[in-house]
């Protein structure tokens, strides 16, 4: 169960780019910095969530779930808006509780357990949840901080209203997203409030046996 959903924080006004500085450097020493990867389910006209915030129209098997899985593996960072985060943290620990959960589900609850979280929100108090820091301003510097931190890539997990702030600050360096078989006729899109030109690369392209396409874009702005 791959959740996605947000409809909180906003954001101060719209900083640089800083999604251009790739590299950076230690003496002579190029150093690659970390990527923030967005994982998003969406409908073929373009909707990540119903007009009520319904998802029972996204597909996820086990193909799917092993891609996402495999996906999770490359990320040492998890990142999150309010309503997402407290859905995950009321989902997740269940899941290794359950005698009846799958492999593929036992494995992801794993990594979201461990893996370092992080939950942008101006009004959430608490996280709770195990490994989890909160930020609630700062927002662009906090996350170019993480970028030039050593480690693994960092994974946006649909929220949406984050992802659209995070689109709006050009701190997105690669969109997986999945394109489900279905036209929802309206919703929360993907694409929101978008002021200048993204250039992107396909990079990756797959069609699961559901009929679900997954798309890798990554950013050429850079």
């Amino acid at each position: 169960m791959l959740l996605q959903n947000e409809n909180e924080f906003t954001y101060q006004k719209r900083q640089t780019d800083h999604s251009k500085n790739i590299f950076r450097f230690a003496g002579t020493e190029k150093v690659k910095m970390r990527r923030v990867i967005l994982l998003m389910h969406m409908s073929l006209d373009g909707f990540v969530a119903g007009r009520n915030g319904e998802m029972n129209w996204i597909t996820i098997d086990d193909e799917i779930f092993k891609d996402a899985n495999e996906l999770a593996t490359t990320a040492d960072v998890a990142l999150y808006g309010r309503n997402t985060y407290q859905m995950m943290a009321s989902y997740w620990p269940s899941v290794l509780a359950n005698s009846n959960s799958t492999a593929l589900e036992v494995e992801h609850a794993l990594w979201m357990e461990n893996v370092r979280k992080i939950v942008f929100s101006t009004t959430l108090e608490n996280a709770e949840w195990n490994n989890t820091r909160l930020i609630k301003q700062n927002i662009t510097e906090e996350v170019i901080k993480l970028k030039h931190e050593p480690g693994r890539n960092m994974i946006i997990f649909g929220s949406p209203c984050l992802t659209h702030s995070f689109m709006e600050r050009g701190l997105i360096d690669e969109y997986r997203i999945n394109i489900n078989p279905v036209v929802l006729g309206g919703g929360v899109p993907l694409f929101k409030k978008i002021q200048d030109r993204v250039n992107l690369k396909l990079s990756r392209s797959m069609t699961f046996h559901s009929g679900v396409v997954g798309l890798l874009y990554e950013s050429k702005n850079g």
